[in-house]
């Protein structure tokens, strides 16, 4: 009997262990993370025979796989038949493929999804690089009666831009008007779209189909490059959302503007559990916006994440006194402002005094209180005013050089103000100088980090080139100034999940000329601040030890773009040594 019940274990652990490979639970059949590489329809067999072999498929992993044209069109057909399938979870199953593959692999898994009569619940296509021409890709598919249902869309890091969030709103529009008139109106609840520049006019696109909605529950849209006029549209829009739960828009620029308009919408939101203005620069008022809006309402909210937005003492300690009654808060995330020695401690004692201890995160990167507020309110007066120009970046650029021109020259042309115009973070990119990065002011890092992208290994290797150029040894105002911007610029980058630091470290080592490209990127001329500014680098805890090694090597090479840069390149060279041996 022993022995029977023995053998029957070991059956039933053998049929768990098959299940379990497969993924197949609860009409769930998964190849998650598998990392199969399916070029063809033979490469796709076996995948295709257990879709053909599932009865009652429901949801259908793919994540972190990579599949081409020809292996998609084989599982396609195999799901024609899947009517009962509801979950597609297909993000990062491309990797690899050139972008033109994506729209006809997409095509065909969609028109496999309609021919079957699926009503999809949830549709995941995140971490698909696919741009604006993968948002076609699914364009017929979104107005179909496949997506009347569709509950959650997930489409996160997809590298939509302003045209692919077009489409997509206009597409949402579509299939909220039609299946409204077939009497089962689209009743989306969870949409996700973070890192894909949307900007402004993407974001507005977006808003009009989510103030038709009415229904969402959760949006994340962090990282879109949205500025506070697509703020206010998007503010205005969620007005018309009132189950919402989680609102997460961080690393996008608010200002007041936008602060202010979100703070509007959030009265007509009672049901919020979570905010995420982190990254968001809403600025002293604000933030006392949103604290006036919470103290009058928002009765179940969790979380709140004002994090690195510019914000003064008086403005972070209306916030706290808003919170006070807020029985269900389990976090709130004020660093990274700028309340200052004083500005912490009191906000600590007031957190102490209502019994909030727990609830407060660190304000270990606080900025310090901020400094010369009137040049800095006339400079986002200025930046307001370009926000609202509809101008392109050539226009841009050629508004930059003029004004280099008028810093240079006699200021005739200056504003009518008295002062000259102080430089703005576009412009110190542009043309950097030493002068124009300590007129920055105080909050020269955190602006010139927002200004950057750093889910971008190039563009943050050309910002970094661009500080390092003015840097100056014999100067300790510049030289501070020139490090302290590159820590908080770097340190933001490499902990972003999304930046790949050997890409950086390779784009760096092209720009300095020490080795070729195949996309033809025009080396910069080294300068020894380049070098100085490196050495300060590599020392730093967020510099991955394992790009150390990489350096040091094309480092040791003679090369003549370093020629010039004799003593910066020996103390370079040294300190890579160093690290690498303590490593």
């Amino acid at each position: 009997l022993q022995r029977r019940v023995h053998m029957a274990t070991d059956i039933v652990a053998q049929l768990a262990d098959s299940l379990a490979k497969t993924g197949v639970q609860d009409g769930e059949l998964s190849y998650k993370g598998q990392g199969r590489k399916l070029d063809d329809a033979q490469s796709a067999e076996e995948i295709v025979k257990d879709i053909q072999e599932f009865e009652g498929l429901q949801a259908l992993r793919m994540e972190g796989n990579t599949i081409g044209v020809e292996a998609a069109q084989a599982i396609a057909k195999a799901l024609e038949t899947k009517s009962e399938l509801k979950r597609c979870y297909w993000s990062d199953m491309f990797t690899g493929r050139l972008r033109p593959e994506i729209p006809p692999a997409l095509n065909s898994l969609g028109d496999a999804l309609m021919l079957a009569g699926a009503r999809l619940t949830v549709l995941d296509l995140s971490d698909n690089a696919f741009g604006p021409d993968g948002v076609r890709g699914i364009e017929k598919l979104l107005k179909s009666t496949a997506c009347y249902t569709l509950q959650e869309l997930r489409l996160n890091n997809c590298g939509m831009g302003i045209g692919g969030g077009k489409i997509l709103a206009a597409s949402l529009i579509q299939c909220h008007k039609q299946s409204r008139e077939n009497n089962t109106a689209l009743n989306l609840k969870v949409f996700v779209a973070g890192r894909n520049r949307l900007e402004n006019d993407g974001a507005t696109a977006l808003a009009q189909a989510f103030q038709l909605m009415g229904s969402l529950e959760e949006v994340h849209m962090p990282q879109n490059g949205i500025n506070h006029a697509g703020v206010t549209a998007l503010a205005s829009a969620m007005q018309q959302n009132p189950g919402l739960r989680i609102l997460n828009l961080n690393d996008n620029t608010f200002t007041e503007k936008g602060a202010i308009a979100m703070a509007q919408a959030l009265k007509h939101l009672n049901n919020i559990q979570v905010i995420n203005f982190g990254d968001c620069l809403v600025r002293p008022e604000g933030a006392k916006a949103i604290a006036e809006t919470v103290s009058e309402g928002l009765p179940i909210l969790k979380e709140l994440n004002l994090s690195y937005g510019e914000i003064s003492a008086d403005a972070a300690l209306a916030v706290v006194q808003a919170l006070k009654n807020k029985d269900k808060l389990e976090k709130l995330d004020l660093n990274g402002n700028c309340l200052g020695e004083d500005g912490c401690k009191a906000v600590k004692d007031m957190i102490e005094g209502v019994n909030m201890v727990d609830l407060l995160g660190s304000l270990s990167d606080d900025e310090g209180e901020p400094e010369d507020d009137e040049d800095e309110d006339e400079e986002d007066n200025d930046e307001d005013d370009e926000e609202e120009e509809d101008v392109d970046e050539e226009e841009i650029e050629e508004e930059e050089e003029e004004e280099e021109e008028e810093e240079s020259g006699s200021n005739k042309l200056s504003t009518p103000v008295s002062a000259p115009r102080p430089p703005d973070v576009s412009s110190f990119l542009s043309f950097p100088s030493p002068d124009k990065l300590l007129k920055l002011g105080a909050k020269r890092a955190l602006l010139v980090q927002q200004q950057v992208d750093v889910t971008d290994a190039r563009k943050t290797a050309e910002a970094f080139l661009k500080i390092a150029s003015v840097y100056k040894e014999e100067n300790n105002d510049v030289k501070n100034a020139v490090l302290d911007t590159i820590d908080t610029l770097l340190r933001k980058a490499f902990s972003t999940p999304s930046f790949q630091g050997y890409s950086f470290v390779s784009i760096l080592l092209v720009l300095l000329g020490l080795i070729k490209s195949e996309d033809k990127i025009k080396p910069v001329l080294v300068v020894p601040g380049h070098l100085y500014a490196l050495e300060h680098v590599v020392r730093q805890d967020y510099f991955p030890k394992e790009n150390v090694a990489v350096l040091e090597a094309f480092m040791s090479r003679s090369n003549k773009s370093l020629e010039s840069c004799g003593n910066a390149r020996n103390g370079l060279r040294s300190t890579l040594q160093r690290v690498r041996s303590q490593s």
